[in-house]
């Protein structure tokens, strides 16, 4: 079925570490191989073997408008064509930044980056330029990308005992992180006591997504609103996966809590490598050249990135495709849970907006990472399995989102729900 893919796999781990470029793509969580993608159109994809998929994977979120979008692809080969790069300014990264700042109301500025990690790694050391701070707090289950100091864990205790998630990351650098429970309100009050002058920053997804679907609490993210402007600490909301998901602009906005600094990726590059720090202008003139926090980067702002950005948020303001987007998940989520009540399996489907994810867990309501692992993933695994052969590629991960697409319709979303409720037949007759 996959023999192509195979082979390239093969020649891939000769000369990549795994084969791949990024963990998560080696299927290793799923018990299978990497699928070599070809081409997409729309919401579909086909790989090398001419295998062709319902995609819900997204490339992880960015592709809001679907694959191969006109007026993307358009944006991107108009800039292409005057120069790749210039490692100096031009005119898109200015429009983009004003069509940005009037679709982000707390934002004054931004500042382009090139890849998530790289906007939350800028915003943690701007926090800590401005407050004159080292002290910053996570959440377990929140993935902010793989610089050092985001890369830490839980421990058994309630903060002491935090560890490194990978190794190279110092033991100097885990002492100046705290990761707590998520949506727990107790125990980051206890910690806010205890260190309220020395936390530079607290960092949250508000809607978790690497953890599968785990939004955060109103009155949780309120909390961490009142601890750290209680204590002149920064409060950043890591808006990678949310920022321009659920409407077009931030995730904070629907909720009206505002950030002190927040940081974007994904669906504001269209598709192309992008991040971006955005604040309010005395925070952000911290940054260099105008302040003492420096940030630089020779592909920060260039023109195919701010012009896939521009193309799609205008797009986003303009078709506003959310409530469709919306309305797809659900249809998805309802049938598929409608059947698992029905039949009592242990499973259960949480949509919001557009994504969704399907934990293999008797428990229906997952607050934090804890709840997350009582999950079966070597359920997940054959399930993954069996949609990928169905012709439906899914995150290869429990503990990641899938995504829905303007180009997505309900006739795929019925297809998919149908599918999944085959595999429950064949696992109830197991």
């Amino acid at each position: 079925m996959m023999k192509l893919s195979h082979e390239l796999f093969t020649r891939a781990k000769k000369f990549i570490p795994g084969g791949v470029n990024s963990p998560v793509r080696a299927f290793s969580s799923v018990n299978g191989e990497p699928v070599y993608i070809a081409s997409g159109k729309g919401s579909k994809i086909k790989d090398v073997d001419g295998n062709k998929y319902i995609d819900f994977c997204g490339s992880w979120g960015p592709l809001v408008l679907g694959h191969a979008d006109h007026e993307v692809i358009t944006a991107v080969q108009e800039s292409a064509a005057k120069g790749l790069s210039f490692g100096a300014c031009s005119p898109l990264e200015v429009e983009f930044a004003e069509l940005f700042c009037d679709l982000v109301p707390h934002a004054d500025m931004v500042r382009m980056v090139n890849s998530g990690t790289e906007a939350v790694m800028t915003a943690i050391r701007l926090a800590r330029g401005v407050t004159g701070r080292n002290l910053v707090i996570k959440f377990d289950g929140c993935y902010h990308g793989h610089s050092d100091q985001l890369l830490v864990s839980a421990g058994s205790g309630l903060l002491t005992n935090s560890i490194a998630s990978s190794k190279g990351v110092t033991d100097a650098t885990i002492s100046e992180v705290i990761t707590l429970p998520y949506n727990n309100i107790e125990k980051i009050t206890k910690i806010f006591k205890k260190y309220k002058n020395k936390i530079a920053a607290v960092i949250v997804e508000p809607v978790a997504g690497n953890m599968g679907l785990v939004p955060g609490n109103r009155e949780f993210l309120s909390a961490l609103r009142s601890l750290t402007k209680d204590s002149d600490s920064c409060l950043i909301f890591d808006e990678v996966i949310t920022g321009f998901r659920f409407h077009a602009g931030p995730y904070s906005s629907l909720i009206g809590i505002t950030p002190d600094i927040s940081t974007f990726g994904k669906i504001i590059g269209g598709g192309m490598p992008v991040g971006a720090v955005a604040a309010k202008k005395e925070i952000m003139e911290q940054l260099a050249p105008l302040g003492d926090v420096y940030q630089a980067g020779t592909l920060s702002g260039n023109p195919i990135a701010a012009a896939a950005g521009i193309a799609t948020l205008n797009a986003l303001r303009n078709s506003n495709p959310y409530p469709h987007m919306e309305w797809l998940a659900t249809v998805f989520a309802n049938k598929v849970n409608a059947f698992a009540t029905e039949n009592k399996l242990p499973v259960h489907c949480r949509s919001y907006g557009g994504v969704f994810t399907i934990f293999f867990s008797s428990k229906t309501q997952l607050c934090n990472m804890d709840d997350v692992k009582t999950c079966d993933t070597e359920k997940f695994a054959a399930y993954h399995s069996y949609m990928l052969e169905r012709g439906f590629y899914l995150s290869p991960s429990q503990f990641e989102l899938n995504f829905v697409s303007m180009a997505h319709t309900e006739e795929e979303m019925n297809q998919a729900a149908d599918a999944v409720l085959e595999f429950f037949d064949i696992v109830r007759s197991e």
